[in-house]
This record gives structure tokens, C-alpha cells and sequence, in this order.
């Protein structure tokens, strides 16, 4: 039966692992970020007020084709990320922060509303939960140029941006994996734990 599985989580939480272990186990179709085709990520990292909406609007606009994409897909799609977090997660956490003027902001979430009813829900979101210490260290292991100096206030607002908007996201069922301390790939046991949690739904 086609299903669309949503994987969320801050940056290094996991979540492109997670989309390849599930994609290979299952036989399931993966959607990726957009991340190396955005124009403007290293721009934006080295500058964050100059690019924040131009960055996060690439983003919008390339996640929202991406999850209408999912209609025309007879298996199940596993995305890496979701236009949900871009617009509650990452540009709420820029213009907290005045990386994003209110202005922009409106004119970013008004759009985001606009797309959001034409969106089909997940039927699973799965939520790496991993702790900002764990975060940056991943981070590091993967040696993503434009990444290396993100702030660790800036990793610990976004973790806590998650932890709100989880706790009241309501548009399908959750499934929370502690990313920083179990682990599907290497722990036989974790990994068992996980694929019964997941196959719940499957």
C-alpha cells in the first residue's frame, strides 16, 4: 500500500541516513532536500540577514514542487525534511533572531498558508530528537564547508523550535527516535526496536 513517510530533525540529526536505511530495507522511494542545488545556502551562511528570505524562499518553493510530486508516485516516499519545518522551524527561528525582517516574514508565512491546504499530510512523520552537542559534532564529521560555523546558540533555538512545534503537531502520527543516543545502523538491538516501532504503520 503506498504510503508517504515524513523524516524530521535538525541539521545533523540523521535524517538523510534514516531515508537511506528505509529506502534500502523497504524498498521505498526517497525525496531529498534541495540543499546542494539552493544559489544561495553559502551566501546565506556567511551572511544570514543578507540571504535569510532569498535562502529560505528557494527552499519553500523547490519543498512545496517536491511534496506534490509525492501524488504521482505509486510506492512510498520517504522525504528528507519537510516544507513544514522550513516555514515553522527555520525561518521562524530568522526572523526570531531579525535575521529575517517582519516584513519578509509575513510575506513568507502568508505563502506558506497559501501551499500548506494543498498539501497532502504525512502518514508518518518520524522526529530525530538528538541533543545540540551530539548535532555539532555530526556536523563536523561530515565536513559540509558552508556548515562548519554555525553558531551553537543558533543549533540549540532551532532544537528548541522543534520541541515546540512537535509537541503540538497534529496533522498525523509521530514517531519520536532519541538519534543521539539509539542507534538504528550499528545496534542490532536499537535497530530491531526501531523497525517494529516503524512497521506499525507500515
Amino acid at each position: 500500500m503506498k504510503k508517504f513517510l515524513a523524516i524530521a530533525g535538525n541539521i545533523g540529526a540523521g535524517k538523510t541516513s534514516l531515508t537511506q536505511f528505509l529506502c534500502a530495507r523497504y524498498d521505498f522511494e526517497p525525496v531529498y532536500e534541495p540543499y546542494a542545488t539552493n544559489p544561495y545556502l553559502d551566501d546565506f551562511y556567511e551572511d544570514m540577514k543578507g540571504y535569510a528570505f532569498r535562502s529560505q524562499l528557494y527552499f519553500l518553493t523547490h519543498k512545496f514542487r517536491l511534496h506534490l510530486d509525492l501524488s504521482n508516485s505509486d510506492g512510498t516516499m520517504v522525504m528528507d525534511r519537510t516544507i513544514y519545518e522550513d516555514a515553522e522551524i527555520f525561518a521562524t527561528n530568522l526572523a526570531r533572531g531579525r535575521y529575517m525582517s517582519k516584513r519578509d516574514h509575513q510575506t513568507y508565512m502568508e505563502l506558506y498558508k497559501v501551499m500548506q491546504q494543498a498539501l497532502q499530510p504525512p502518514d508518518l512523520l518520524i522526529y530525530l530528537r538528538c541533543d545540540t552537542r551530539n548535532v555539532r559534532r555530526r556536523i563536523k564529521q561530515r565536513g559540509r564547508p558552508s556548515e562548519q560555523a554555525i553558531p551553537a546558540a543558533y543549533l540549540r533555538r532551532l532544537n528548541q523550535l522543534y520541541e515546540d512545534w512537535i509537541a503540538s503537531y497534529k496533522l498525523s502520527p509521530v514517531l519520536v527516535w532519541e538519534s543521539g543516543r539509539q542507534d538504528y545502523l550499528t545496534n542490532l538491538v536499537d535497530q530491531v526496536e526501531f523497525r517494529q516501532a516503524v512497521e506499525k504503520f507500515l
